[in-house]
């Protein structure tokens, strides 16, 4: 690992033995953390390092149980954002912390009842001078649900602005953008930054730290492990946030399609408001490959999982598995069928917190002969199972009579995996698998799912991580507002890619891609 040089300059905010628990679970411990005026400062970690509650602490939303925060060389106290905001710190949340029908402007006003901006003609004027001095076209009337996420976050960014911010935390701000939005992210941070703004940036994506930081701290389970160099190797930093060598590549040999397994034709979804939020999809997924279903959060891609599941009853349309019909199938039926499925909200949706990890790994066979007779389960073979799998997955548990919800994320996901593949399958769907798992988890579960593959399931894997979809497609769908922009071969450019989560259709993206002048960033 790379060694930091120390820096001598001044640091306008400081952090000093910042602790903070939960009950008994310290998700911060003793963390000292300097950001200085005129730096891009990257937190990284894993989710549930601690990174957020750290800036949770800073921004007054949590109070800390130790530690002290120093702005200038004074120490500070907020109990509240709005004590934060007035000391010259800013926060741009992951979750947008804005009111849909309210304008641009009078999400700008809120919270600053009695100040200067009150008046609705001097927040316009105030928009329209961030907007232009930053770069970040926004129109001052529009209404918030009429803009598209990217432009959300600028509006996020100008309300931290707004209050004059000196310090801006930005936590995990890629996390529903397109490439090409991300782009202009790191842009208008590079210009706060030489502006003199002190920037955190909390992420867990190693390409963007690279891209951006001057300086970078690494945290892992509440604690600073390190802290490395803009230049460090990927898999130096994966290192020191996981704890152990990490191999970031995905062993994949070519894909051997053999015949369609899941067929959807001309598919219709609406969402519980009653909106279509897929229309017209039609696609097939042949056994032995990985279709990976790309796009921005909030494209569709959640409730067609759950329709090809049977969660959601599709408007019209059909949905075939190895011939047989599914449309109107209920999800016990659909799995029976031999459908695996993975839940993009594993905590709701993906195992009983109070049952045991022995328990949850039969949830979809708790009736089969092996495990239960009549009523009466078979207790020895539900835990011979349990190991089993335990040993397979590599699930890191003391006992498989523990609850589920002793487990840590990556586990909790292993446990989950392990019961849908401890069968045989047609298809596998997978919504986000490795969504809040670390970097060794993930590690693992890429390579069971290329497994599945391999063994002649039709995997449809849905994923907002471009990274991800580099690694395991064989073909990429692209999705935008519920309909199919393309279907495209797995090294399509990365430009490319963004432009068509923007809506950009294949052919043309193609064609503004081919027409851009060759830059140094972090996507080439």
């Amino acid at each position: 690992m790379t060694t930091v040089e120390p820096d001598t300059r001044p640091s306008g905010l400081e952090l000093r033995g910042i602790t903070k628990r939960f009950g008994s679970f310290t998700a911060v411990d003793h963390v000292d953390l300097d950001v200085r005026p005129g730096e891009i400062h990257c937190l990284l970690g894993e989710n549930g390092a601690g990174k957020s509650t750290l800036m949770n602490v800073l921004y007054g939303l949590l109070e800390p149980d130790d530690g002290e925060i120093i702005i200038d060389g004074s120490p500070r106290t907020f109990a509240n954002p709005r004590e934060a905001m007035a000391a010259g710190i800013g926060m741009v949340h992951q979750h947008f912390m804005l009111v849909d029908v309210f304008t641009v402007t009078e999400n700008l006003m809120l919270g600053r009842e009695g100040g200067p901006v009150l008046n609705p003609g001097a927040a316009r004027k105030r928009v329209q001078e961030l907007s232009s001095r930053y770069g970040m076209p926004v129109e001052p009337d529009a209404l918030v649900e009429d803009l598209p996420v990217g432009v959300q976050q600028r509006v996020e960014i100008l309300k931290a602005l707004a209050n004059d911010a000196r310090f801006l935390v930005f936590d995990e701000p890629t996390a529903v953008l397109t490439p090409q939005e991300i782009d202009d992210l790191m842009r208008v941070m590079q210009s706060l930054r030489d502006e003199g703004k002190g920037i955190v940036f909390i992420t867990h994506k190693l390409r963007e730290v690279r891209a951006i930081a001057d300086r970078i701290t690494v945290m892992r389970r509440g604690a600073i492990v390190g802290q490395a160099q803009p230049h460090s190797s990927e898999a130096d930093l994966a290192e020191l946030m996981v704890g152990r060598a990490v191999d970031l590549r995905v062993g994949k040999a070519p894909a051997h399609p053999a015949g369609t397994r899941l067929a959807v034709r001309d598919l219709r979804v609406a969402n519980s408001a009653g909106g279509i939020v897929v229309d017209g999809l039609s696609f097939d997924v042949a056994g032995g490959e990985i279709l990976c279903v790309a796009g921005v959060q909030g494209n569709g891609q959640s409730e067609l999982a759950d329709a090809l599941l049977g969660n959601i009853a599709p408007l019209s349309g059909e949905i075939l598995m190895d011939g047989v019909s599914l449309a109107k199938a209920s999800p016990h039926a659909t799995i029976t069928a031999g459908m695996g499925f993975v839940p993009e909200d594993r905590e709701t949706d993906g195992f009983v917190a109070s049952f045991s990890i022995a328990e949850n790994l039969i949830l979809n066979r708790s009736t089969d002969a092996e495990f239960a007779t009549g009523l009466a389960l078979n207790w020895g073979a539900i835990r011979d199972n349990a190991e089993a799998r335990k040993e397979e997955f590599d699930i890191r548990a003391q006992s498989v009579s523990d609850p589920i919800s002793s487990l840590s994320g990556g586990n909790k996901q292993k446990v989950i995996l392990a019961r849908e593949l401890s069968r045989p399958l047609a298809v596998l769907v997978a919504s986000q698998p490795t969504r809040g798992v670390d970097v060794g988890a993930i590690e693992f579960l890429h390579k069971r799912i290329v497994a599945e593959r391999d063994q002649g399931t039709a995997v449809l894997l849905v994923s907002t991580e471009l990274d991800e979809v580099e690694a395991l497609a064989d073909r990429v769908l692209v999705m935008y507002r519920g309909t199919l922009v393309g279907i495209v071969p797995p090294d399509t450019p990365r430009e490319v890619l963004g432009l068509m989560m923007a809506g950009v259709p294949f052919e043309e993206a193609t064609k503004v891609e081919a027409a851009t002048p060759t830059k140094e960033d972090f996507h080439g």
